[in-house]
């Protein structure tokens, strides 16, 4: 028998720390709440499962994105549903005035305010914005056609749902109210109630024209928002899926892991018995030496 070494403490104690370091590592995931909290527990994993991390929070960020721009979209669309009605104002006095009951101060008087409303669909289109940017114009300065707005709906440069490019609702950009303001001039210059009341109903067309064009433009914005919810919601699952993926992963699976706990638990303490009863062994060359 020997004494200088106890090998069968060593081997015990090995055994021991092994387990302990075990222990640890189950008694980290359970208080996290994940099975690699660090590189070393599952490389590739880690790699994985933060790429899906990443793409979630960027799809997140789409997300936010989208509902933003319906938000714009949403504003857009309110101030040429406000020029559209103004339009059909401004043909229902044109068609007044160009009716014979109407008299050429009566036309006058409508002349003028067709002119008033013409200035106020100017108004609209120059003060229509969303957080700094024109949408019915270049901007609020000029009054030439805006240029596409693109929104950024997923995670790939690629990935973008965009406006029409032109819109310009003003007086320019529905060329028959500027059309219109000069024949309205002309008939209100005076002359013949007749000629003011020709002059009417020759403006008549070009409120159909203005009309058209700005429906069109309302009908893209309408389409882009039907376009943007469909992302939107497309994103929402992506999320979901993606979410659920890494944590297929990352996440630990507390039962399993318990059971891990309390078997290393159980394991650490027999080893530390089996410890106690090596050094006990030694003792027994005592009786040799009695």
């Amino acid at each position: 028998m020997r004494i200088n070494t106890n090998v069968s403490s060593l081997v015990a104690q090995e055994a021991n720390k092994q387990t302990n370091v075990t222990l640890a590592g189950s008694l980290e995931k359970l208080s996290t709440g994940f099975k690699i909290n660090k590189a070393s527990d599952d490389a590739s994993g880690l790699s994985i499962a933060d790429k899906l991390r990443t793409q979630a929070n960027g799809l997140n960020q789409a997300v936010a994105n989208g509902n933003s721009a319906i938000t714009l979209t949403q504003i857009a669309d309110k101030a040429m549903a406000e020029q559209s009605n103004i339009l059909d104002v401004i043909k229902q006095k044109l068609i007044q005035a160009g009716t014979a009951t109407t008299s050429a101060e009566g036309i006058e008087a409508i002349g003028k305010d067709i002119g008033k409303l013409i200035d106020q669909v100017n108004n609209i289109a120059k003060q229509t914005t969303y957080n700094g940017t024109s949408l019915l114009q270049e901007s609020a300065a000029g009054n030439a056609a805006g240029t596409a707005l693109t929104f950024q709906m997923g995670t790939l440069a690629a990935d973008t749902i965009s406006t029409k490019a032109g819109v310009q609702a003003n007086e320019l950009g529905l060329s028959a109210l500027t059309s219109a303001r000069t024949t309205i001039a002309a008939f209100t210059a005076g002359g013949s109630a007749g000629d003011m009341q020709l002059s009417a109903r020759n403006s008549l067309a070009g409120m159909d024209k203005a009309l058209t064009t700005l429906n069109g433009w309302r009908a893209d914005y309408g389409s882009t928002q039907n376009q943007l919810e469909s992302s939107i919601r497309n994103l929402m699952t992506q999320v979901t899926n993606t979410k659920a993926a890494e944590s297929v992963i990352r996440d630990v699976d507390y039962a399993q892991e318990s059971a891990n706990f309390n078997k290393q638990n159980i394991i650490s303490q027999a080893g530390t018995y089996a410890i106690s009863q090596a050094n006990n062994v030694q003792q027994n060359v005592m009786r040799l030496l009695q």
